[in-house]
């Protein structure tokens, strides 16, 4: 398969950033994209909403469903994935994209900070896979991705952001889990990470720790993404994927598009 047409995609977040480039190359191939998120109303420093997104995915080619859904709200989570299936027949794939970051130590991290992490993160990817499990085991070519890093237990990747890390790995804990779970009915669960850091609206929400120069654009995550979304379910889960691996694989060898500034070295992310 190397199309997504017709399948209908749950995208937790979505309304800007990653999310939206995996909306959108979705949409290009003709998809039903859902965005599932919280944001309605323009942010002041972070452009996107819902229906913007939902505008740009029917200008794409694809057919959308914004849905304002806090995916720390598990009726809201299930009533998403009821009109989900309600609107589009099923459900096929479901990304879990949303995630919470705060890089602070344990002294600076507030617990409402720590809850939020761990709430969207690991919880968040918990509740929306389990609500849309029911469709996703009927469909043909069911798959899970989660925006989430190999879990490498070195401690330099807890001593700065013990909590942060805590909430990513607990997405990444729940591929392990969910892969081998799901296996007997057919569903792929896998993670996805970028090697360099991304360049999204939120970077600059870090207090430019890295330079948008040394970034790759979202784009590069979106055709990993797509790669992975359109394998054999049964033949490609519980794997970690890594996204110029993954292209690599689909014989891409020039990943100058992708970069923000064509030459400038590149930021790795955090994990790698």
């Amino acid at each position: 398969m190397s199309t997504l047409r017709g399948k209908t995609i749950f995208i937790s977040g979505g309304s800007r950033g990653i999310g939206r480039s995996i909306a959108l190359r979705a949409a290009a191939d003709g998809a039903n994209v859902v965005i599932a998120a919280k944001t309605t109303e323009p942010h002041p420093k972070l452009p996107g909403t819902i229906f913007s997104v939902a505008d740009e995915i029917k200008a794409a080619g694809g057919t959308p469903l914004p849905l304002e859904v806090d995916i720390r709200d598990e009726a809201a989570v299930r009533d998403a994935a009821e009109r989900t299936a309600a609107t589009f027949g099923g459900i096929d794939i479901v990304v879990n994209n949303a995630s919470a970051i705060n890089l602070t130590p344990v002294a600076d991290t507030p617990m409402r900070r720590y809850d939020l992490m761990m709430g969207v993160n690991a919880r968040g990817t918990f509740a929306v896979t389990q609500a849309c499990l029911p469709w996703l085991k009927k469909s043909d070519n069911p798959h899970v991705l989660v925006l989430s890093p190999p879990i490498n237990l070195d401690p330099k990747w807890f001593a700065r952001h013990t909590a942060y890390t805590m909430s990513k790995y607990g997405m990444s804990m729940c591929v392990i889990g969910m892969a081998a779970e799901f296996a007997a009915d057919g569903i792929a669960v896998n993670a996805l990470w970028p090697r360099t850091v991304i360049a999204t609206a939120a970077l600059a929400m870090l207090g430019g720790l890295v330079n948008p120069d040394n970034c790759r654009k979202p784009e590069i995550m979106a055709d990993a993404a797509h790669a992975v979304l359109t394998r054999v379910s049964r033949d490609h889960t519980g794997k970690f994927y890594i996204d110029d691996e993954v292209l690599k694989e689909a014989g891409v060898t020039d990943f100058s598009k992708y970069a923000v500034k064509p030459g400038a070295p590149l930021a790795p992310d955090l994990f790698l």
